[in-house]
């Protein structure tokens, strides 16, 4: 419930500001603590995860030694019905289709909610995704596979990190966060990472299938969106989060389910 106080202060301000600015929700010490920490583990856990895969790519050591074997059996799965199926996922998470669907997604949910603060979030956590791919790819400098294995015409373009990877990963796991803090329903908040992981894990299988990545540039990327995505949790609880007066979970239960569709 917005309190009369609230809302004639936000008219004040203009509809920019009701529109763009931070959307304040109110939490329990717990949930805040919790948002927190899950911040904290994605970033340890992506940055060990991508460490490990750089330090194997610069070393040529380590869990590289996995990335020819990997690629192998890929190419012994190669039929017309599984390509057809990692050809599409190529697509729409390419560098075409991906900013197609981000865009479309972005638009329409600031256009229908009431604050535009979640998908503003999303948007730049994309572009974010972007950027870093952009700057690492010339810096690591890792050759791709094989140009004869790659199934949809070639690519020389250097392969770490893999930008198909990173913007599905981006996309999938900074959505699900964006929607489910603002709910109670545990079913929602497992639902919506189960259909991140399953997305994910399809793209980094699309990528190998169809030969343009090896199994550290896919893991790699999954690793940075997961740095990614702490960030934007990070940020989002410092600035959308007060904590309830009485520190009862009623008062964070009733303001998130009203904040979810805003």
């Amino acid at each position: 419930m917005i309190s009369t106080t609230t809302r004639a202060a936000d008219d004040t301000r203009g509809w920019w500001h009701r529109k763009f600015a931070p959307q304040v929700r109110t939490v329990t010490v717990t949930e805040r603590a919790v948002l927190r920490r899950s911040s904290v583990l994605l970033a340890v856990v992506g940055t060990v995860v991508f460490a490990t895969m750089l330090v194997g790519v610069l070393t040529h050591s380590g869990v590289q030694r996995f990335d020819a074997p990997v690629d192998r059996w890929f190419d012994t799965q190669r039929d017309t019905d599984r390509t057809n199926a990692m050809v599409v996922l190529a697509t729409v998470f390419g560098p075409v289709g991906m900013p197609i669907v981000v865009l479309a997604v972005t638009v329409s949910w600031a256009l229908l909610a009431r604050h535009a603060w979640r998908p503003l979030v999303l948007a730049c956590g994309m572009v974010l995704g972007v950027v870093t791919a952009q700057a690492l790819a010339p810096l690591v400098r890792h050759p791709r596979p094989p140009v004869a294995e790659m199934l949809l015409g070639p690519d020389h373009s250097f392969s770490f990190p893999s930008g198909h990877v990173l913007g599905a990963s981006d996309f999938f796991l900074i959505g699900a966060f964006l929607v489910a803090s603002r709910t109670q329903r545990r079913w929602v908040t497992v639902a919506l990472f189960a259909l991140a992981g399953l997305m994910i894990a399809s793209q980094v299988v699309s990528r190998l299938y169809l030969g343009y990545h090896w199994l550290t540039d896919t893991l790699s990327s999954v690793g940075l969106s997961m740095m990614i995505t702490a960030v934007v949790i990070a940020i989002d609880t410092h600035l959308t989060t007060r904590l309830a007066a009485d520190g009862r979970d009623d008062a964070g239960r009733t303001a998130r389910h009203g904040d979810l569709v805003g």
